[in-house]
């Protein structure tokens, strides 16, 4: 039962938001069933939605695994937006900058410099938490505006486009851009990138020391001490890793989807994807449900509000629900394991 539970607790979350979001569809004058009807045949079951779907899962994964690996750790990385900018931008100078390589090593190099970028931008607050004792909330919320706001210079001058319209960077080598896997839809490689760091993060964490290491110190960094680990060590590589992650959605967004720097190079993925690890209660497993539920509702929410006439809105007030359910069932467990304490100790 406690392996099926950082699965279960998600899907019921996510369907009591579901049920909720229903009645706040009835509000709005609409049939529910028909409004999730169109909404998940859109982005699940036709080809080009489904297509759709694993582009946005792409990078809000990359970018929940980011936050979710600095959770175990006990931090808090609320700076996913700014990494995933500053892993576009190292992505987008490597392919245009970098020529004459092959796809076999220009795509490599290119994911790797996205994620030192993504990386050095989640290592400086992980340096100021261990050594300086600074809030990493804080720190990683800030570098968030420092990061867009240099993007938004970058592509607004050096690195803007001849003749471009509006601020956007030339096209990358076609050797730095990753596979279409679904014919005549924007469905790329960067998905299964994604889906493989999924997997060797599980392995990571629940299969190594290193794992062992970082779940320690996020349980009790004292012991984790004590026990001759090195607390601000960890709480650095776990940070630089959380950045790195970010900075490969990033990554994937100029490398398979658009192919160049744009100024937004995200709509809040970062963001969503502190609300996914939230919701994931921990687990890996979690998480990558989690954002295909997330991605599945931004690929069908447009269609939903052209067949029911549903606003967009509602389905953002689906995803808060969703976490405020989430948060609600982790204080009501919580709240159950100090009475049983009570319980055991008068007992």
């Amino acid at each position: 039962m406690k392996f099926l539970l950082p699965i279960l607790s998600p899907l019921i979350a996510i369907t009591s938001a579901l049920l909720v979001g229903a009645i706040l569809i009835l509000l709005a004058g609409a049939n529910p069933l028909t409004a999730y009807t169109a909404l998940f045949q859109e982005s699940l079951s036709s080809y080009f939605g489904f297509g759709n779907t694993l582009t946005k899962m792409t990078p809000l994964l990359f970018a929940s695994l980011g936050v979710l690996v600095a959770l175990r750790a006990g931090q808090f990385n609320i700076g996913g937006e700014g990494q995933i900018y500053l892993g576009a931008l190292g992505s987008t100078l490597v392919g245009l900058y970098v020529q004459g390589l092959p796809a076999v090593i220009h795509i490599p190099l290119a994911l790797f410099v996205g994620f030192l970028f993504g990386a050095v931008w989640g290592w400086i607050p992980g340096y100021l938490k261990a050594l300086r004792g600074v809030n990493e909330v804080i720190t990683t919320l800030l570098l968030n505006y420092i990061a867009v706001n240099l993007v938004s210079y970058l592509v607004q001058n050096p690195l803007m486009a001849p003749g471009a319209p509006s601020p956007y960077s030339p096209l990358i080598a076609k050797t730095a851009r990753l596979a279409i896997i679904l014919p005549q839809s924007l469905a790329h490689a960067g998905i299964l990138l994604a889906l493989l760091a999924a997997g060797i993060l599980w392995v990571l964490l629940g299969r190594s020391p290193l794992g062992y290491q970082i779940t320690a110190v996020g349980f009790n960094p004292i012991a984790a001490r004590y026990a001759q680990m090195s607390v601000e060590r960890t709480i650095m590589l776990v940070m630089a890793l959380a950045g790195g992650l970010a900075g490969l959605a990033g990554s994937c967004e100029v490398m398979g989807l658009k192919y160049r720097l744009f100024e937004q190079v995200s709509p809040g993925y970062g963001f969503d994807a502190i609300a996914i690890a939230f919701l994931s209660r921990g687990s890996v497993v979690g998480v990558v449900l989690t954002s295909l539920f997330f991605a599945a509702l931004r690929s069908g929410a447009n269609v939903m509000q052209r067949s029911a006439g549903v606003p967009v809105t509602v389905v953002y007030a689906i995803q808060g629900l969703a976490v405020l359910f989430i948060a609600i069932s982790l204080a009501v467990e919580r709240q159950i394991k100090i009475q049983n304490s009570k319980f055991k100790i008068q007992n």
